[in-house]
């Protein structure tokens, strides 16, 4: 297995003979020149996580690949006739690699906010590492994860629930997603804090290189 962290919450995970891309969003520019993916799929309709202008260029550039999405995400970027929409408790099947849904609606920002959709992913695949991405989500999570992304930051969280999000999930490995409202010393305050108060061994990715698991 290989992932690569893209920028904010856009990961590429290749796993199983799968390339699978995750919330390619505007915070982040590294995705945009991407083929050869088999898959692409989004958490939730937020611009930070589904670009509403690079990503139907991205999805033109890669015809064959899967898209499957958050249900509401149809309604406000433009995607082909192919996109699948998703709940909650729904499995998608990439070759050998599956991908369960989970979770259902986005973290509180405010009480005067409606909530929205939001899906996470656990990926599995036999003699893989799973992975869990939760979008901006840390109500949902899984049992049996290798490998947690654990969103850092946004107006939706405090550190303290992030750290007991990471203790749920408990994880061996990990690294911070959700990053791109930080700069270098609140990243490092939340890394020191997970670190500190979970079992989660956090690796830094930020460089956009593969980390071969």
């Amino acid at each position: 297995m290989q992932i690569t962290h893209l920028g904010h919450s856009c990961v590429l995970i290749e796993t199983a003979g799968q390339r699978v891309l995750v919330d390619p969003g505007d915070f982040s520019t590294a995705w945009r020149g991407l083929t050869d993916l088999d898959a692409v799929l989004v958490t939730h309709q937020h611009p930070d996580h589904a670009d509403p202008v690079w990503l139907p260029r991205l999805l033109d550039a890669n015809p064959n690949a899967m898209v499957a999405v958050e249900s509401s995400v149809v309604d406000i970027v433009d995607l082909p006739d192919r996109t699948r929409r998703l709940g909650p408790g729904e499995t998608i099947d990439i070759g050998s690699l599956t991908v369960e849904t989970i979770g259902g609606q986005h973290a509180v920002i405010h009480r005067d906010y409606p909530r929205i959709g939001n899906v996470g992913f656990v990926f599995r695949a036999e003699s893989e590492p799973s992975v869990l991405h939760p979008g901006d989500s840390l109500d949902a999570v899984a049992e049996g994860i290798d490998i947690a992304l654990i969103p850092a930051f946004g107006p939706w969280a405090a550190t303290r629930e992030t750290i007991d999000f990471a203790r749920a999930v408990a994880a061996p490995r990990g690294f911070l997603i959700h990053d791109g409202l930080l700069n270098e010393r609140g990243l490092g305050l939340i890394d020191k804090h997970v670190s500190a108060l979970s079992s989660t061994q956090l690796i830094d990715v930020r460089d956009t290189r593969p980390w071969a698991v």
